[in-house]
């Protein structure tokens, strides 16, 4: 796999990487990783101490595909909040496409740095990079701008070492909003970085006001974010059998909060797309996400609606949001079955379709 544009300015500026026990965020599997090591193995493995690497990632399938290629050789964490024993003298942040996970992710590494610890922070310029030093002007001290190229920049920074004994307490980063739909009051919490963290959006709203009238059985909720769509289902329909299901830790995470504050069950759990899906559903709901990170990304979703179908039992049913300039309505006739147009308003489209197929 070639080098990302972020990984090669990272790269580039190798005189920054060296250290004994360095911690990667979010950062995706694309032969980093495997540079990062040889580059300082030379000087570690004259002391035969090589280097201790841990990669903490949020998004499930980046987590699959590092600890796929690295198995033991590095140390892999996938969970809502990073602990290690070890102090980091090194930390490699990806750029996250919400400015507020920035904040988010530094103060929930505090406790494992030092006051001498280096934080590098690489992203691509379209996606807001350039306000890292505003952003992080609290807990970072001289961050600045070290390189600019390939579209992306490199910061450069030192942790604030007045908080690296800051207990983390992740119930102070949910936003919470109440919504009332058919009679139906719901309590969203969200984390940093879930899509559509502070209101209700005009897709999903969409969606609710147009879910089929009757629902029994098992039902999957696709790209579940903060749990919106599970949770209204529940309420109108409290016999059904719910699963969600998202790659974004983050969002895992606010949809049990979610699910916990108005007092529903379901099952929970990470999937790359439809990877960990094992069973049939009677009813499939989604407002897929069609956006990675800065770039738009309609692949994950074509993928879904194409290998959807032998999840749906004989006489099952699937309702999805999308924008309507997104033409789905003939990739779901041709994989599900019948599909219809329910609704259409405010750039959105409502489809269903009952399988045939």
């Amino acid at each position: 796999m070639s080098l990302s544009n972020p990984s090669q300015i990272l790269l580039r500026n190798c005189d920054l990487l060296n250290a004994n026990f360095p911690l990667l965020i979010n950062m995706p599997e694309d032969g980093f990783i495997d540079a990062l090591i040889a580059l300082n193995s030379e000087t570690h493995n004259a002391a035969n101490q090589p280097i201790k690497l841990s990669c903490y990632n949020t998004n499930f399938a980046d987590y699959q595909a590092l600890k796929n290629k690295h198995g033991n050789q590095i140390y892999h964490k996938f969970s809502c909040i990073y602990q290690a024993e070890i102090k980091h003298d090194l930390v490699i942040i990806a750029f996250p496409k919400s400015k507020a996970e920035l904040n988010f992710t530094l103060a929930m590494i505090a406790p494992t740095l030092t006051s001498t610890t280096k934080v590098l922070i690489v992203g691509e310029k379209k996606g807001g990079i350039q306000s890292v030093p505003k952003l992080t002007a609290a807990l970072l001290t001289h961050c600045h701008k070290v390189d600019a190229a390939r579209h992306c920049i490199l910061f450069a920074g030192i942790f604030n070492g007045d908080y690296c004994d800051s207990a983390f307490c992740i119930d102070d980063w949910y936003k919470n909003y109440t919504f009332i739909i058919d009679g139906v009051e719901l309590t969203i919490a969200s984390l940093p970085g879930v899509f559509s963290q502070e209101k209700l959006d005009i897709g999903t709203k969409l969606l609710l006001k147009n879910l089929p009238k009757v629902m029994k059985g098992e039902v999957l909720d696709f790209g579940c974010g903060a749990g919106v769509i599970s949770c209204f289902i529940a309420k109108r329909h409290p016999e059904v059998k719910l699963s969600l299901l998202d790659v974004s830790l983050l969002a895992l995470t606010s949809a049990e909060k979610t699910l916990s504050i108005n007092n529903i069950q379901a099952n929970i759990f990470p999937s790359n797309s439809l990877s960990e899906v094992n069973k049939q559903y009677k009813y499939i709901v989604s407002n897929p996400p069609f956006h990675q990170g800065v770039n738009t990304n309609y692949q994950a979703t074509e993928t879904f609606l194409s290998g959807i179908s032998k999840h749906i039992k004989k006489t099952g049913e699937i309702t999805v949001v999308a924008n309507s300039f997104l033409r789905y309505q003939s990739i779901m006739q041709a994989h599900i079955g019948n599909t219809k147009v329910i609704k259409k308003a405010q750039g959105f489209t409502i489809y269903h379709a009952h399988k045939t197929l």
